[in-house]
């Protein structure tokens, strides 16, 4: 274990605050805090309350000040509205433009599919073609030179 370096000789000891105990509260002190406290909690709420309504009626106190609350209100929405149809125009443009692409890449990749298909059918019927031809060349040279070995009736 590593140990601390001990101070210069110069130094002085610090000297420590003796603690004083509190003495704990009497049963008569905590019944008055439990008290004032069951009176403060609820004191504290309608307060809480009073001041809440204030600010809820106090744009509304007079005629004109109501009007301007509402013509604020009105001006708030309009704004909300705009953004609210700006957002939507915008994911549906991305939306349309995503939609266009994904098209785009599904028909070339159908269009490559077809060329690919058509290629490999094209060289299968040629491929076949040759053969059948082959076959029947083959078969017609069979028939002749057997057609050739029969002793000639006449």
């Amino acid at each position: 274990m590593a140990t601390k370096a001990s101070k210069s000789s110069t130094s002085k000891p610090k000297t420590q605050a003796k603690k004083v105990p509190t003495p704990a509260p009497s049963r008569v002190e905590q019944a008055r805090a439990a008290a004032e406290s069951a009176v403060d909690v609820p004191v504290g709420a309608v307060l809480e309350v009073s001041d809440r309504v204030t600010e809820l009626v106090e744009p509304f106190a007079g005629r004109a000040a109501a009007q301007k609350q509402f013509k604020s209100y009105g001006q708030q929405l309009r704004r909300t509205v705009k953004r609210t149809e700006r957002r939507g125009a915008s994911a549906r443009r991305k939306a349309t433009t995503e939609a266009r692409k994904t098209r785009s890449k599904v028909e070339r990749e159908a269009r490559k599919r077809q060329r690919t298909v058509e290629t490999t059918l094209k060289r299968n019927r040629t491929e076949v073609e040759q053969r059948v031809r082959k076959a029947i060349d083959d078969q017609a040279s069979r028939a002749q030179n057997l057609v050739e070995q029969l002793p000639v009736l006449r």
